[in-house]
This record gives structure tokens, sequence and C-alpha cells, in this order.
């Protein structure tokens, strides 16, 4: 992978994370589990947050 892709890449990850940490504070969540969801979007930057998207809590009235 040419690095100008590896660069567009890692930078499409980031903005993913920043998303999904963000999506997490706003949630109704309890703490502790906002905290280890964060945790894990931290730690494992693509897995936590494939992991978030299918797996983290939903805002069933929206």
């Amino acid at each position: 992978m040419n690095f100008e892709y590896s660069g567009v890449l890692g930078l499409l990850i980031l903005i993913g994370d920043i998303w999904a940490i963000i999506n997490i504070f706003q949630g109704s969540a309890s703490n502790e589990k906002k905290l280890i969801w964060i945790v894990a979007v931290v730690l494992l930057p693509v897995l936590g947050l494939i992991l978030w998207f299918f797996l983290g809590p939903r805002n069933r009235g929206a």
C-alpha cells in the first residue's frame, strides 16, 4: 500500500474513532459501559470501532 493511501486510511480510522467516542459520551449507557467502550475503541482502533458499531448500545426511540 502506498504511503498516501495509508495516511488516508489512518485519517479515516481516526475520524471514525473520534466519532464513536463522541457518540459513546452522548449515549445513555452507564458510566462503566461507556468507559469499557472508550477503552476498547482507543486500544483497538479498527476492531473497537467495528465492535462498537455492531454491538454498542442503540437509541431505540430515534
